[in-house]
């Protein structure tokens, strides 16, 4: 099997099943659509819905989103490291180094 670098990781199985059943603009969708609209096999929505898979591709978990007509974040959670906070843009007078 193939390592994943930063998945994404569901927040939650049951959001998922119900969010396919009355997306975004609603209408319901099923697993072989959710597949080819995140260009990922059937079995793999399949494994999410059920729980027995927890994670997707930055990629495909993007595309559910899209086509579920939820924000990325609703659904997912990152994983991996978090950005770093940006340089102070100066040095506080006084300060030791």
């Amino acid at each position: 099997m193939r390592t994943q670098s930063n998945p994404m990781l569901l927040a939650d199985p049951d959001l998922l099943v119900k969010l396919m059943k009355r997306t975004g603009d609603g209408t319901k969708v099923s697993v072989r659509e959710l597949a080819d609209a995140a260009g990922c096999h059937p079995s793999k929505i399949g494994h999410l819905r059920s729980g027995e898979r927890e994670t997707a591709t930055e990629a495909e978990a993007m595309a559910i989103a899209r086509r579920l007509g939820v924000d990325l974040l609703v659904l997912w959670i990152p994983t991996g490291r978090t950005t770093p906070a940006p340089a102070p843009e100066f040095e506080l007078a006084g300060a030791s180094a």
